[in-house]
Parts: C-alpha cells; structure tokens; sequence
C-alpha cells in the first residue's frame, strides 16, 4: 500500500508539474506573439543606429519580444524611410539624433537612409550625429546631418575604399577536388575563387572601374555636404591626414570634438529641456510601434514585392531567399488581382539560378502585359538579380547599387581523388547508355561530357542576352558588349541603358503610379510576413543554431558561408556574382 501511495503521490506531482509548465509556455508564447503599443511623449528625438542592419521587410524575433528585447521587430529598410517620413510632421518628435557606431548596411541602402534624412531636415527639424569610432560607410550616413560631432578621444576612418575577395582553389587543390567549370562572359568572375589564386585581368579592370564609381559617389556626397571639394577630400585619404580625431576637425570633416554627455546636453538645449531634466529618446523600435506609417487610402493598390537574398529553384521558407515557386504564386496572385494596379519589384539579389531566374522573369513579363510592373533595385539586382530585372516598364537604382553581370556558369566537382586518396573510398557501376552518370561527383567529365555542359551554358547565356535586349531595348550586338558577366555601378548602368533612373522606392511608387494614371492609392506589401507563433518556434531552433555555428567558426563564419554555397552550385547553371565582395 505504501508504494501505491508513494506512487499515486508522484504521479500527481508530475502531472501538476507538468500542468504548470505548460501554462508557462503558453504565458510565454502569449507574451512573445503579443505586442502592446507604445505611446509617444511629447519634446521627444529620435534615435537611429548606422550599426542596425536593414533588411528589405521587416525582420521579427517573437522569442527576443518575450525577453523584451528591442531587438523583437527591426522594421524594414523601406518601413525605415517611411518611420524618417512620418517624423518630419510628428510635432512629438523635434529632431533625430544619429548614432554612429559601425555600419552594417550595402551602400545603396545607406544611400536611401542618407536620402531619408536630407529629406527629413527640410521639415526645419534638426539632425545631429555623434560617434566614438566613425567608418567611412557610417560618416557618410552621418554627413546628412546638421552637427556632426566625434568623441574627442575616438577616430574617423578615412582613408579610401578596397575590396578583398577570398580564393578557395588551394584548398580544393589539398583536398584533391577537382572542379569542373563553363561559363560565358570574359568579366563572368563567379568562378575565380575556384580557379583561381587570386584576381585575373579581366575581374581586376572591372572591380577597379566599380569600386571607383563607388568612391566618387561617396565623395561627391561629402563634398556636397561638408563645403570640400572631392579632389581635397581624396588628397586627405591619399595622404592618409586623418589620423586623429583633431584631424577631422581641422579638416572640416566634423564640427566639434564632444562627448556624449556633451551633446546630449546640446540636444536639450535645441529640445528646450531644462538641463537636470531627462531628455526624451525615442528609439526607432519604439518609434515603429507606436506610429503606422502612412500606405494610402481607396480600393486602388499597388504591390511592393521584395526580393532578397539568392535565388533558387522551387519553393523554400528560408529567409533571404528568392524561391521561383514562391514568387511566382506571389507575382501571379498581384497580376489576377483587378484592385492591384502595379506592381514594383524591389530587387536586392547577386542572383543564383538561371533557371528560376527564368521562371520568375516569365512571371513578371505576363504580369507587365496587363499592368505597369517597375523595378527598384537595391544594394545589388546583379546576374540573376538582373535577369528578373531586365523587362520592367522602368528600372530605378542608387547611383551605387552593383548591377549587370550579365553571364552565366556551371560547376561540378569531380571529387574522384578526394574519395579515394583521402576517405579510402571508390566507386563502380553500371550504365544503360554513355551518358546515364553524366555529372557524378565519383569521376571527371570527358572531352564529349564537357562539350555538352559548355552547350548548354551558351544557350542560357544567349536567352539571358535576349531577354535583355528585348526588356531594353537594345540592340543585341550591344548588349553583347556590354553583358560578357561584367558588374556595373548605377551610374554607369544608366549610362549603358541597362537602368533608366537615380532613384529608390518612393520614386519608383511614384513612377509606378503614374504609369497607371492613379491620383491616390493604397501599398500593399509582399511576401505576406508569417504568424507570429509561426516565427516564434522558428526563432528558437533556427537562432541558436546560428549563434552555435557563429561561436564555433568565429571570424571564419563568413567562409563558412560561403563554402557551404558552394555545394549548391554543383550541375546547376548559375546567374551570380562573384562569391561575396567585401568592402573596407
């Protein structure tokens, strides 16, 4: 009887436990799917980050909203713009203080935040920046400000711009893989980091031309901003005269030398607060949950469908990846819709395959037949990115987004020697025709073998040429000149009349509506952002995950990544960039 009792007793006690926990869960996830709105107090400033990276939707974190992170929702690059929009006529909101602590943003985005805020100080609002350690990238933003300050003790980088790219070819060469590569376009330079040990000709010309377009934009800004001409700001990076933080005043990079405390005591002086009173900081975080930006009014729509991140064949729900399957059930669901009167295309993508590349341009070719379809590009709308580009009503980019590389290339690896010299492994078998195991990892290709692949690269690379030409008008022996895998800047992009205007989403809203003759008209954006329970069990297993990876490979996570794309090139004709270019 006593184990009986003993047992019964533990029993309850398990199931009580048990019904505690779950009830904490579900508290938990209550907590972490539900958001309470925030409330503004008035005389307040709003704070932005050049260190918070902007993805083109919103990102959310349901997990981080139970920790009452800040972190929970980040609000989209464009969601961004529109906060910046909706603060000029906020009469809680008096200025913006601009933090400069690190940038981690493509240089067409901190273009449109730049814009954002030169915008933003028409209202007769102010905008002040301080920072401790300034990058080039973050100053730049900063130089939209009316104040710049530096901590008298900190530093500003200026000391130019390079571009580092990474070459796997000698480990291959240890591990005695072999890869086998076609391609098209002489400037095609996706597949030097397999071939080669470092940079050729070719891949050197076309970075230098970009990378200086690049800088000459950034230049040009600072020159406009500042009251130095370019040939003098590239004369202190030249010299390398920016070496302490006494330089970048006496340059007249900066306006002062400050502390923080310093300038939030400035900040109450332009806010009319009295000096022992506390100053009113408005996160964007915060900002983004107690506002909603303005997306119009009427039964009249236009469809703002982001794409980022590589594009892949089929369907997928990972983030920051452009799966033809999904896009083209979301392009197809905007052209049936009579309510959605345009649609643009905002392309942040280095591209990646051709064929689903295909599969969305057709989409968006039937969508364009029936309504004006326009397209903004991004950071990159490259290769692939390009490709799903190429046939919009009106193409926009920042006079820094990297665009063209018009090429295309196949990679399979013959992994024979590795198997065998590495692993002990062999591999045998049969075959009812001589082709039947083309594109097996367990042995090289033959001369026949890799005619056919090098066949089939031409073709693709020949309908991406077409598509161009038809989408652009142009005539092919140009785009011939002008594809050969080479990347542009925008502003040589519209030069060669691959793009037709300088310009970022809210200039290609407007062009979109006036291609569909709409006075007033209300955004709607895809894709749709999931649940919030949905992302909730994502976050926990998929977060860790990456911080595990990210703690175990350090610094080397990056080429982490980027070995592990590699995989996923094997036999499938890629529209992409190089590997990653890495700006300093």
């Amino acid at each position: 009887m006593r184990f009986f009792k003993i047992f019964f007793a533990s029993l309850l006690a398990f199931i009580v436990f048990t019904g505690i926990c779950f009830i904490i869960l579900l508290v938990m996830i209550g907590r972490a799917i539900s958001s309470e709105p925030e409330t503004l107090a008035p005389n307040g400033v709003l704070v932005l980050q050049t260190s918070q990276a902007y993805n083109e939707q919103k990102q959310t974190n349901p997990l981080g909203a139970f920790m009452k992170d800040e972190t929970a929702e980040i609000p989209g690059l464009y969601q961004t713009v529109r906060l910046i929009e909706n603060a000029a006529t906020d009469d809680n909101i008096k200025g913006i203080y601009l933090k400069i602590d690190g940038n981690s943003n493509g240089f067409a985005s901190n273009e449109e935040l730049r814009n954002a805020l030169l915008q933003f100080r028409k209202s007769g609002k102010f905008v002040y920046a301080y920072g401790e350690v300034m990058g080039q990238q973050a100053y730049y933003v900063a130089t939209a400000a009316d104040k710049i300050y530096l901590n008298p003790k900190g530093g500003l980088d200026f000391a130019g711009f390079s571009t580092e790219l990474t070459f796997v070819k000698g480990t291959l060469d240890k591990l005695e893989i072999q890869p086998e590569i076609f391609y098209c376009g002489k400037f095609k330079s996706a597949t030097e980091p397999l071939r080669e040990t470092q940079m050729t000709d070719a891949n050197r010309i076309q970075t230098n031309q970009f990378l200086g377009d690049l800088y000459g934009n950034f230049l040009h800004g600072i020159s406009k901003a500042r009251g130095v001409d370019t040939a003098t700001l590239h004369g202190y990076a030249s010299e390398n005269l920016i070496r302490e933080p006494s330089d970048a005043l006496k340059y007249k990079l900066v306006d002062g030398l400050r502390y923080d405390d310093e300038v939030i005591g400035e900040l109450k002086s332009k806010t009319g607060i009295k000096s022992d009173e506390k100053l009113n900081l408005i996160t964007l975080l915060k900002y983004n949950s107690a506002v909603t930006p303005d997306r119009g009014t009427g039964e009249n729509k236009i469809a703002v469908i982001y794409a980022q991140g590589d594009i892949i064949g089929g369907e997928s729900d990972r983030e920051n990846k452009i799966a033809s399957e999904n896009y083209l059930e979301i392009i197809r669901k905007a052209r049936e819709n009579k309510n959605v009167k345009a649609i643009v295309f905002r392309v942040n993508s280095g591209g990646g395959s051709a064929l689903a590349s295909e599969v969305i341009w057709r989409e968006l070719s039937l969508a364009k037949k029936v309504k004006p379809v326009v397209v903004s590009m991004g950071d990159y709308a490259a290769s692939g990115g390009y490709y799903i580009s190429c046939m919009a009503d009106s193409i926009f980019a920042q006079p820094n987004t990297l665009t063209g590389s018009i090429g295309v290339f196949g990679v399979m690896f013959n992994m024979q020697n590795f198997f065998k010299n590495k692993l002990g492994v062999t591999f045998d078998g049969v075959k009812t025709a001589p082709y039947a195991d083309l594109g097996t990892m367990g042995r090289p290709l033959n001369d026949a073998e890799k005619r056919f692949v090098q066949s089939g690269v031409d073709t693709i690379y020949n309908s991406f040429k077409s598509r161009v030409a038809a989408g652009r008008k142009l005539d092919p022996a140009i785009v011939d000149s002008i594809a050969q895998g080479r990347v542009w800047s925008g502003t040589e992009a519209i030069r060669l009349g691959l793009v037709d205007r300088i310009g970022g989403v809210n200039d290609a809203l407007k062009c979109a509506a006036g291609l569909a003759k709409l006075s007033s008209y209300r955004m709607v954006e895809y894709p749709e952002v999931k649940d919030k329970f949905s992302k909730f069990l994502k976050s926990v297993s998929g977060e860790m995950e990456t911080r595990l990876l990210k703690k175990e490979f350090g610094i080397n996570y990056s080429l982490y990544q980027q070995l592990k794309d590699v995989q996923y090139m094997h036999g499938d004709v890629q529209a992409k960039l190089p590997f990653n270019y890495n700006f300093y």
